[in-house]
């Protein structure tokens, strides 16, 4: 800022010379803000503008420069007054004195003194400014700390003066507090270096105050934990548009997201503690509601439920693991929807980790039944699943168990894939070596454990043919190879392989291979001599 000084003399000449002299000085943050040619008008000048300095002629007619002084402190009584005179009268130097002049110089005055003058005044200055910023902040501080309280007070008392001073002009017109928290900072800094984790703290706190500061929210204190106390007297819908603006510039400012709780409008002192409780119960909601957002009233049913949990858990939970052996991730992610989205809202954290503990106990049982373990998949001790108290939102903790829950479900999937695949390499081979022993269905579920309707499913489900048309093509090719042999007949290799109609069987044949056995026996013979 600059520091303003005040040039009076009565004489034109002796004005024009001291102007020059002070500007000449080249102090940077010293302005010359006007000239006077008498106390009167001098006076006027100081009643319009802040002036810090004041070069004045001691003697001057109709007020003289002592009876100018006087007044001008009174307008301004941390004024620096210099005193410019030819006489050299102790008198008025005792005068001066006594009127706690910043200085006296004689006529005419020596260019060096007057710029040590200035400079010391001009250093007084600029210490006096930042002691009075300092203890205006530290004043600013303590009334902030002091509304605090008073908001945390489940009754509130009265409120101090010199706050309740401060707050009346804002109540004038109306005013509305929102409480504005910082998703998930917490939890996610701790993993930072100590000045990386100062860093951020700073430049979020300074980001909410320059957003406020530019569009004019209103007055923003700092609170616990990554929250911020807004005092706002815009009106309702240009508060939310302004609001919602601050939610999507932080998110694409940070790593992190914004949610705000917004109060009732008043005009009352006490009320206001009403608007910050209401902004409270707003923010506390966001349990349920979910982050990153708005929300303007905790008793708006801004979530439906569905149905009640309770009694379906476990019904729930089942049809969630078949639907996890099945690969399905879209009933498995219904049933979570399901399972947190009852007729009463869950409003106490606990409460969702005993139903966590309840699903997850449940699941464990089901798949130790398979030699599975749910714990292990998931990494997650099932007697402190610490990581669900870092979650700030129902959202978040149904998020995170989804992926578990699809990762086990994957997990498990590629397991059965790979045992089923194992079962049919293990039912080929089998078929294979007893292709001549007149195989069938009920023979090969026998020998493996399963019953023929059974296997015949999984059969179609894994290879997408039927039993009995893969057994047909197995046939089909054991005969290629066996024409191989020009010792054995085609009626012996029919035979050997499971038919004994030969119309049947060169109907299957030229159906599967597209020509008679003799036509195939021929080429194949008539390859073999061409390579010969």
């Amino acid at each position: 800022m600059n520091i303003n000084v005040m040039l009076v003399d009565d004489e034109d000449i002796d004005l024009e010379w001291l102007r020059r002299r002070v500007v000449s000085n080249h102090l940077p943050s010293l302005k010359v803000a006007g000239t006077a040619k008498s106390g009167f008008t001098a006076l006027e000048m100081m009643e319009q503008e802040r002036i810090d300095i004041i070069l004045s002629d001691i003697r001057m007619p109709i007020m003289s420069g002592m009876e100018f002084a006087r007044k001008a402190k009174a307008i301004n009584p941390h004024v620096h007054i210099i005193f410019i005179s030819g006489h050299q009268d102790f008198s008025y130097a005792k005068e001066a004195i006594h009127l706690s002049a910043s200085g006296y110089l004689l006529k005419p005055v020596d260019d060096d003194e007057l710029h040590e003058m200035l400079m010391m005044l001009c250093s007084k200055i600029e210490t006096e400014r930042k002691q009075d910023l300092s203890l205006t902040e530290t004043l600013k501080l303590v009334n902030q700390e002091i509304l605090l309280r008073w908001f945390n007070e489940m009754t509130p008392g009265p409120i101090e003066e010199h706050v309740t001073d401060f707050l009346a002009p804002l109540l004038h017109h109306g005013s509305v507090v929102s409480l504005i928290e910082i998703d998930d900072l917490a939890w996610k800094i701790k993993t930072m270096a100590e000045d990386d984790r100062r860093t951020m703290t700073t430049d979020v706190t300074n980001f909410v105050r320059q957003f406020a500061d530019e569009k004019h929210l209103g007055y923003v204190i700092s609170s616990y934990d990554f929250h911020f106390v807004l005092i706002s007297t815009l009106q309702k819908d240009h508060l939310s548009i302004l609001l919602n603006d601050l939610i999507q510039a932080f998110s694409q400012k940070f790593p992190f997201t914004l949610t705000i709780g917004i109060g009732m409008y008043t005009t009352e002192m006490n009320k206001l503690h009403d608007s910050y409780h209401q902004a409270q119960a707003a923010l506390s909601i966001k349990w349920i509601l979910g982050k990153n957002r708005l929300i303007r009233d905790a008793s708006a049913s801004e979530w439906s439920p569905t149905e009640k949990m309770g009694s379906q858990l476990e019904e729930t939970v089942e049809r969630m693991l078949r639907a996890m052996l099945e690969y399905d991730l879209m009933t498995i992610d219904d049933c979570l929807q399901m399972l947190f989205q009852g007729n009463e809202p869950i409003y106490q954290k606990n409460d969702v980790y005993d139903l966590i503990i309840r699903i997850t106990s449940k699941l464990h049982a089901e798949l130790r039944q398979m030699n599975e373990n749910l714990y292990e998949v998931v990494k997650w001790d099932s007697h402190q699943p610490q990581i669900l108290f870092q979650f700030e939102t129902v959202h978040d903790i149904v998020s995170w168990l989804r992926k578990r829950f699809f990762e086990l479900s994957e997990l498990l999937y590629v397991k059965k894939t790979r045992i089923k695949r194992k079962l049919i390499d293990e039912i080929t081979d089998y078929v294979s070596i007893k292709l001549e022993q007149k195989i069938t269905l009920i023979e090969v579920a026998a020998h493996f454990g399963f019953s023929p309707n059974y296997l015949g499913q999984l059969f179609k489900t894994e290879t997408n043919i039927l039993f009995s048309d893969f057994l047909n093509q197995m046939r089909m090719k054991r005969v290629c190879e066996l024409l191989l042999d020009p010792t054995l007949k085609i009626y012996e290799i029919a035979e050997r392989v499971g038919y004994k109609n030969m119309i049947y069987f060169n109907r299957q044949f030229k159906q599967s291979m597209g020509m008679s056995p003799e036509n195939i026996e021929k080429r194949i013979r008539f390859s073999d001599l061409k390579h010969r």
